[in-house]
């Protein structure tokens, strides 16, 4: 359910300040305090250094290993760069994560406004970013081409994609190059695609199927994309390529060995979500069979929607209403070997924690920190182990207020989409229902809407009339036919 693009009549400009507006009712940053940002110039100037609590030792020296990342177009926050070959046994996988901590002091500027921010905020035309330019464009991004220190995961896995020994440690690292998932798919669609890339779908694909027997949920959901090009910005659904799938398995993978490291060491910070509600799955039935979607009584959630397909409309509104079940996501710190009553994420099948994005995201400094430790077998930062109390509150924040930020910009983009298209029908799929109205999907554009009503079948195909429109209310009034 991919729609062609559809732009808005509204120049750039009009567009623009009504992205600003949403952002200034969310109170998003939109500048970095002077002494956040004369920090940084003088941290720019000094490089890296050994967080507090971290002994002094010459970094090793993994120059010799290609790494890659793979990333939005233009991106220059790089957080990751991947590398694999080949062993006796299955793979060795090394992971280079930004290595954020060998340029934050603890209680300085940078970290006193990365707490209050919590992560990168993105706009279609402005990026609140958690740290000043200088270092995520910067000195401490993984930029192609140059040295960088950072922090370096060696997983091995089995044949069939188990790991059985993992390892992290400071390193010094040249990313080779920086590619978009639409190149590196492009490349690995050539008769002789580079091996780095081969190993990537390789060991992507064996993740995916541990995922699979792991019983871990994969729903497949196209999102509203809002993107800028030459015409302008427009409005469309997105959906992803094989190849973000691979990239994602390693950035699971490596989440995934981290927290089995936090929990032999009996202190750590997990991304958790609890498992759906057993009335949750039973509604969830009832809507599959409304959908007449055969859902036979031996076959569990994560697998009945693993194979729903997006293109599909009744299994488009099945996904939509299948992610009822991954609701309660958050973050839970533990201590002294006590794990919290929900410790896995239900979702992945397994413990799981966050440490592949510190340029975007405060609580993966902290989880390095914490993994960095355990393989060195030392004692954790001091600064690290108190701070994890109040690391969830502050990730949650910032996670509510990252929501907010994405539905008020959508919901002013379809206003701006819809504007001059007052009395015009439009085909669209009925993907829900909320009290006394039915959430439907407009197939083209990308619009998502409301409409009263208490009795349309989900996953029906029905038409809508665009009632009215308010740009500066963000505001569409949809009717079916």
């Amino acid at each position: 359910m991919v729609s062609t693009r559809f732009v808005p009549c509204q120049p750039d400009h009009e567009l623009a300040a009504g992205f600003q507006r949403v952002r200034d009712e969310l109170n998003i940053p939109s500048s970095f305090a002077t002494e956040v940002l004369a920090e940084a110039v003088a941290v720019d100037q000094r490089g890296p250094v050994p967080p507090p609590g971290v002994p002094v030792d010459e970094p090793r020296d993994m120059r010799d290993i290609e790494f890659i990342a793979i990333d939005p177009p233009g991106s220059r926050d790089i957080d990751q760069a991947f590398s694999a070959s080949r062993t006796k046994h299955g793979y060795l996988v090394h992971y280079a994560i930004a290595d954020l901590a060998a340029f934050v002091t603890p209680g300085g500027a940078i970290d006193t406004e990365a707490h209050r921010r919590g992560m990168t905020m993105y706009s279609p035309d402005f990026r609140a970013s958690l740290h000043p330019d200088i270092l995520n464009h910067g000195v401490a991004s993984l930029l192609p081409g140059v040295d960088r220190v950072a922090l370096v995961w060696s997983i091995r896995l089995d044949a069939d994609g188990t790991i059985y020994k993992s390892h992290v440690e400071r390193a010094l690292i040249k990313n080779r190059e920086a590619i978009s998932y639409h190149e590196a798919q492009a490349r690995l669609a050539q008769p002789d695609p580079p091996e780095i890339l081969r190993l990537l779908r390789e060991v992507g694909r064996v993740r995916m199927e541990r995922e699979r027997l792991r019983g871990a949920v994969s729903l497949r959901l196209p999102s509203q994309e809002i993107t800028h090009t030459d015409d302008g910005y427009a409005l469309h659904y997105e959906e992803s390529i094989p190849i973000e799938g691979w990239n994602a398995q390693i950035s699971l993978l490596t989440g995934i060995a981290a927290a089995d490291i936090m929990i032999e060491g009996g202190t750590g910070i997990l991304r958790t979500l609890p498992k759906p509600w057993n009335k949750t799955v039973k509604d969830l039935r009832r809507i599959a069979r409304g959908l007449h979607i055969v859902w036979d009584d031996d076959v569990s959630y994560p697998e009945r929607v693993r194979e729903l397909d997006p293109t599909i409309p009744n299994e488009a509104a099945m996904l939509s209403a299948s992610a009822r079940g991954l609701q309660g996501a958050g973050y839970t710190a533990f201590t002294n070997g006590e794990l919290p009553e929900i410790s896995q994420h239900s979702a992945i099948a397994s413990t799981y924690a966050h440490v592949t994005a510190p340029l975007r995201r405060l609580v993966d400094r902290y989880g390095n920190e914490l993994v960095l430790a355990y393989c060195a077998d030392r004692e954790p930062p001091t600064w690290v182990t108190e701070a994890l109390d109040e690391i969830p509150s502050s990730m949650s924040k910032a996670r509510t207020r990252e929501g907010k930020l994405d539905r008020g910009l959508l919901n002013f983009m379809e206003a701006a989409t819809l504007a001059n298209h007052v009395g015009t029908r439009f085909e669209a799929v009925v993907t829900g229902q909320r009290k006394n109205r039915a959430i439907v999907q407009i197939l083209h554009p990308a619009v998502i809407g409301t409409i009263e009503s208490t009795d349309l079948p989900l996953g029906e195909r029905i038409h809508v009339t665009v009632d009215a429109v308010n740009t500066e209310q963000s505001r569409v009034e949809l009717s079916a036919d």
